[in-house]
């Protein structure tokens, strides 16, 4: 019976319960509730230093009261993995508390035979779902005992492969009990992301980072997966978080040809890790976002 630790706390975000509680309720203080509640969220998973303003107007969408189940899923950044992993662990550690893997759904998903399981080292490693673990239960404190959450590490799917997975989430998608989390953050540009699209219409490079990313995030918004896959192609954006974007239009897009559901996508902040001005500056990119399902 395995528990994950919270191994980037200390680091990527303060492993003190205090001051890591004062930080959130700062952030999500200044977030306003504008587009909830959310059934769905894009935040990003990097240090909070850099992304944890920006995270709190997902999770500023949240309506604790009738989430049961939080999905996660994240990008895997150290391992090569075609499909989609569960984690091997039945709790995951965090300054607040621990929380729960839900073991009936994680049966669920084992039995569609299109999940693997990731070793526990592996998960400790990854940070692309623990950096959202923090956020969740804060969010969810007043109903911890009652909450669990089903953590997914997503790998390079095809796109025929988002689909499958899709169509395989579409039905917790539909439920209000479930929120999905997914975990990206957005252009990663510089010489050390060997990615350094300019586009000389702009006066200066990290505006042209900015127009590329809105470019990114309207198409998400129409909720269209084809559209948002012939964009990464064009592009090449490096949208870490892509594949998990994917599973979420393609799961929504299940729920919009059934016809029983209005839903809406949208994109409440952006930001920058820092400005880029020449060749030589790096940065990464972060937007939140929240689907509402009627």
């Amino acid at each position: 019976m395995s528990i994950r630790k919270a191994s980037h706390a200390g680091s990527w975000y303060s492993d003190s319960h205090k001051e890591l509680s004062r930080q959130l309720d700062n952030w999500l203080n200044l977030a306003d509730l504008t587009h909830g509640p959310a059934r769905a969220i894009i935040a990003p998973h990097a240090g909070y230093q850099y992304c944890g303003a920006c995270s709190a107007f997902a999770y500023r969408q949240v309506s604790p009261v009738v989430v049961k189940r939080v999905f996660i899923l994240g990008p895997s950044h150290n391992v090569r993995l075609s499909g989609c992993a569960l984690s091997s662990a039945v709790k995951y550690r965090t300054p607040f508390y621990d929380l729960i893997v839900d073991t009936q759904v994680y049966s669920e998903l084992d039995s569609t035979g299109h999940f693997v399981r990731m070793e526990l080292d592996v998960d400790e490693e990854e940070h692309s779902i623990e950096m959202h673990l923090p956020y969740v239960a804060k969010v969810m404190a007043d109903y911890k005992d009652s909450v669990t959450i089903i953590p997914v590490l997503v790998g390079s799917l095809s796109p025929e492969d988002e689909a499958l997975y899709g169509r395989i989430f579409s039905r917790y998608l539909s439920d209000p009990d479930s929120l999905f989390v997914i975990s990206s953050d957005f252009c990663h540009w510089g010489h050390r992301f060997r990615y350094t699209y300019y586009d000389s219409s702009q006066p200066e490079i990290h505006l042209s980072i900015a127009k590329l990313d809105r470019m990114g995030m309207d198409i998400i918004e129409t909720m269209n997966p084809t559209a948002f896959t012939d964009y990464l192609k064009k592009y090449g954006n490096t949208i870490c978080g892509r594949h998990p974007i994917g599973v979420l239009l393609q799961a929504a897009l299940q729920l919009i040809r059934a016809g029983k559901h209005k839903m809406s996508l949208k994109f409440l902040k952006y930001a920058q890790s820092s400005q880029c001005r020449n060749m030589n500056d790096s940065s990464v990119s972060y937007a939140a976002a929240s689907l509402t399902i009627e």
